[in-house]
């Protein structure tokens, strides 16, 4: 590959990279936290393409010249995947996801208790919170409380829905589901990937996910609608 096609791969791939993490586009593939490493990769790869390009416009030796002009043409197939990366926008991992993958083991806290739900008509959970203490807890900090959840939803392996949400480590290569059975008022019918927020409560009711065997918290259902996705699809 000759040195000015490597300059305008690196001037692509470093555009690309900033223009994810300047916008919101960059949630899809890495956590919050990241964002400064993203923007310094960003423009390091720019200052390295910009200088690539520029000794390349400043060599003069014949047999230089000749070289790149003989460099093989299927150089420029590495602009693809950076061109996809600048033209379309993958979604968020979802449903095909969360089936393929066995749901994450919620930890629990220790030896401690949990400690008490916030004061309000209903307690906004995150579906890892949920299960942990769903599962570990007895539900003895969920009992008597309604409980707003937020997911995705999924299909289980009889055709039941799930509520569920990708977990990330660090990026979405790493992406592993937190799965959450849905009983009494549960959203059926509705395609997979809509994002809803349920309204529920407890129960002592679980499930095992048939892909790696794990427990499965349930949540009885009160009500629910569809939402938009939200801004950090994953937990």
């Amino acid at each position: 590959m000759s040195r000015l096609t490597q300059g305008v791969v690196l001037l692509l791939f470093g555009g690309a990279i900033l223009r994810a993490s300047l916008t919101d586009l960059y949630l899809r593939y890495v956590k919050e936290g990241l964002r400064p490493f993203l923007i310094a990769t960003g423009l390091l790869l720019v200052a390295a393409a910009v200088m690539t390009i520029w000794h390349s416009w400043r060599a003069t030796e014949q047999a230089e010249h000749d070289h790149e002009h003989h460099a093989p043409r299927v150089g420029w197939l590495l602009l693809l995947p950076v061109l996809g990366l600048l033209l379309v926008a993958p979604p968020a991992l979802g449903s095909y996801a969360a089936n393929q993958a066995g749901s994450v083991v919620a930890a629990p806290v220790g030896d401690s208790d949990y400690p008490p739900l916030p004061a309000g008509s209903s307690v906004e959970l995150t579906l890892i919170d949920y299960a942990s203490r769903a599962l570990f807890d007895e539900g003895r900090s969920l009992t008597g409380r309604d409980l707003r959840l937020t997911g995705f939803l999924t299909t289980a392996p009889d055709g039941a829905p799930m509520l569920a949400r990708i977990v990330l480590s660090c990026c979405a290569a790493d992406g592993r589901p937190i799965k959450l059975g849905l009983t009494g008022l549960a959203p059926i019918d509705v395609p997979a990937d809509t994002w809803v927020e349920v309204t529920g409560v407890y129960t002592s009711r679980r499930g095992k996910d048939p892909v790696n065997n794990v427990d499965v918290a349930y949540l009885e259902v009160k009500s629910w609608q569809e939402v938009p996705r939200p801004k950090q699809p994953y937990a």
